[in-house]
């Protein structure tokens, strides 16, 4: 192409979930000399307020549920006037929304990514199976669809979501640590001292949706607190079952050693300060969490389901529980928490083999290379 293409990455909440940072890491890391790059999502949430530091145009879009028709409109409107060449959705809501959008804007490039199959966990077996249809005819105006774990790209073929040839398996990156030098040892001391830790701490990173298997981490605290009485165990995240946690936690007695503190922009400190990272999860994507707890060096704990399994290896980088299993989340998490040793060996060997093998730039650099091979088929020169 002779002139930048203009790119726009769409998602539909401004949190800072793995979606979200996923988004923003690919929109600063694109190649501005080749793309111009903004987000798009609804606005006034940390995503926002992260793109606009990053020096990224911010579009705030009415990404809902509710799909109307003058919400189509709108965002084709935004299109249009943006002369947006490649528009790249993530997750189901913006990929419903954005790709109906595209086709009567008449974007020529229509790339979506699927951060986990969600709608196949949904419990209403009518609903699953309309979207599933509903993603069978999006992908006709979809030019490529990616799956960020080889399990949902082979999920996806044997549902046939996208026709073979549009499906392509990019799996997640990891962004390099920074120096945080002094300054990052001072405001780990600040947040230990807010935190009041005195002793270990578990910690997870979460949104507090049915998907991540929270509850179940809380029904596990009575037994990991009774076996290490000094510990404590924080959430970091906030979502739709966040009352219902609060509750959860006061009714077990838990609401002074277990802290749900709501969406967090220092998340990746929360989890520097961890002896123990969980994820109990009930199925996810390929976790952009297990990344960054193996960038820090720590012992995970995690449900061996499809996509962390691509990450973690049990007994080997992590400990690995069956889902929607308090007492074995319980007993993997004590067990690391009586034995530091054996926490410290997972963690350094999650160290020394899981970010190297999801490296940043090679997510980049295939995403980049697919929206430059799209464009050169449909877009004239």
């Amino acid at each position: 192409m002779t002139r930048q293409l203009r790119v726009l990455e769409m998602i539909d909440r401004p949190t800072l979930g793995g979606g979200q940072i996923h988004l923003l890491t690919l929109a600063r890391r694109l190649d501005k000399g080749l793309f111009d790059v903004a987000v798009a999502a609804s606005g006034g949430g940390p995503l926002e307020a992260e793109a606009r530091k990053a020096e990224l145009p911010f579009v705030p879009l009415p990404i809902g549920k509710s799909l109307s028709r003058a919400e189509a409109r709108t965002i084709a409107g935004v299109l249009r006037e943006r002369g947006i060449d490649i528009l790249h959705t993530h997750g189901g809501v913006a990929g419903l929304a954005g790709r109906r959008a595209a086709a009567r804007a008449g974007t020529p490039v229509v790339v979506h990514t699927l951060h986990g199959i969600h709608y196949l966990h949904y419990r209403n077996p009518f609903l699953k199976y309309a979207l599933v249809l509903a993603e069978r005819r999006l992908a006709r105006r979809t030019d490529a669809v990616i799956f960020v774990s080889r399990a949902d790209y082979d999920r996806g073929a044997r549902l046939r979501l996208a026709p073979k040839a549009r499906m392509r398996l990019i799996r997640n990156g990891v962004e390099p640590l920074g120096d945080s030098g002094p300054d990052g040892a001072r405001r780990l001391d600040a947040l230990r001292a807010s935190l009041k830790l005195d002793g270990p701490l578990v910690a997870a990173v979460s949104r507090l949706h049915r998907q991540k298997g929270v509850v179940h981490l809380l029904k596990a605290a009575p037994e990991i607190l009774g076996r290490c009485p000094a510990a404590k165990i924080a959430v970091a995240g906030g979502g739709p079952l966040e009352a219902e946690l609060r509750g959860l936690a006061t009714r077990l007695g838990l609401d002074r050693r277990v802290m749900l503190l709501g969406e967090r922009e220092d998340a990746r400190d929360i989890l520097a300060l961890a002896d123990v990272v969980v994820l109990p999860s009930l199925w996810e994507g390929l976790p952009l969490v297990l990344l960054e707890a193996a960038q820090l060096g720590k012992a995970v704990v995690a449900t061996g389901i499809d996509g962390v399994r691509e990450v973690l290896r049990d007994g080997e980088t992590g400990l690995l529980v069956p889902p929607a299993r308090p007492e074995a989340l319980a007993e993997a998490v004590s067990r690391l928490l009586a034995e530091p040793g054996l926490a410290a060996r997972l963690g350094e060997a999650a160290r020394a083999e899981i970010p190297a093998a999801f490296p940043v730039d090679r997510m980049v650099a295939e995403t980049s290379r697919l929206y430059l091979e799209l464009a050169s088929a449909k877009i004239p020169s």
